[in-house]
């Protein structure tokens, strides 16, 4: 059996990478704040995780949450 090859389209949109740009940004910078505690992100993991969360809220090309 022959794996399926899912052709060359995009799974996040131009919209998504700039959101998690600047959430990386804002990491870095220190202001990047997490829901409800309002916590410093110091991940790398977790600022990655933001920016596709409020990408997803705009709107932007993002696969669901499995």
């Amino acid at each position: 059996m022959a794996a399926r090859k899912s052709g060359s389209r995009r799974k996040y949109g131009k919209a998504a990478s700039k959101r998690v740009e600047s959430a990386m940004r804002r990491r870095k910078k220190g202001t990047l704040k997490s829901g409800r505690s309002g916590r410093t992100v110091k991940s790398r993991k977790q600022a990655i995780a933001i920016g596709l969360s409020e990408a997803r809220k705009k709107g932007a090309k993002v696969p669901r949450k499995r």
